[in-house]
């Protein structure tokens, strides 16, 4: 059964093994905002999180984490949103709807633009207890640091991808936050945003930890 842990009052999260990357990755369900970010749906989830409040919709943080949301659309009837740079990854199905940054795309969750790694890289900032902003891949924690994605998933120039990432966090610790939901890493719960600034201020790669 997979563990499903209350991080903050109404802030489920979970890991599971992605089949195709063959790594755990993270995802949340925000239930005052009725919204899944992210999600992996093993057994017990679907049941953990209708107990707290049927989800009325799944926020993709890029395009590259549908993950398993279409046995959420089947349990659920709700709907997928993705940033709308991303929305070409679908043309073809599943059913995706767009959103754009700046929106409120659930009640207290408003989309802001990473980008830089690729045009749908979204930051989420979440108005639940002392904040929470949802990261996507533009910055990862591997064996608790946080830190960059490896430099052959950045394209032809990782320095200048890495630039832009670091320009998007500085305007990004400008919200109010203390918590980090991480689409790949344990969440960090308390303490994110100190965190994320002392990454900005001396960004480390993968290769370094």
């Amino acid at each position: 059964m997979t563990e499903i842990a209350e991080i903050l009052p109404g802030v489920l999260h979970w890991s599971a093994l992605h089949p195709k990357i063959r790594q755990t990755v993270h995802s949340y369900y925000l239930a005052d905002a009725a919204t899944v970010l992210d999600p992996m749906v093993p057994e017990g989830v679907v049941a953990a999180i209708k107990s707290r409040r049927t989800p009325e919709r799944v926020a993709l943080t890029n395009r590259h984490h549908y993950r398993q949301s279409d046995r959420l659309v089947s349990e659920c009837g709700c709907p997928v949103l993705c940033p709308e740079p991303g929305l070409h990854e679908f043309e073809g199905g599943p059913d995706v709807q767009g959103y754009a940054y700046g929106d409120e795309i659930a009640p207290g969750i408003t989309a802001h633009e990473v980008g830089s790694i690729c045009p749908d890289d979204a930051a989420l900032h979440a108005e639940v207890g002392p904040g929470a902003l949802a990261l996507a891949d533009a910055v990862i924690r591997w064996n608790g640091e946080l830190c960059f994605v490896p430099d052959f998933l950045m394209g032809d120039d990782p320095e200048e991808v890495k630039r832009g990432i670091v320009e998007s966090l500085e305007r990004l610790l400008e919200l109010e936050f203390d918590c980090l939901l991480l689409a790949h890493g344990e969440p960090l719960v308390g303490g994110g945003k100190n965190a994320l600034r002392e990454f900005a201020e001396a960004p480390r790669s993968l290769g370094e930890l």
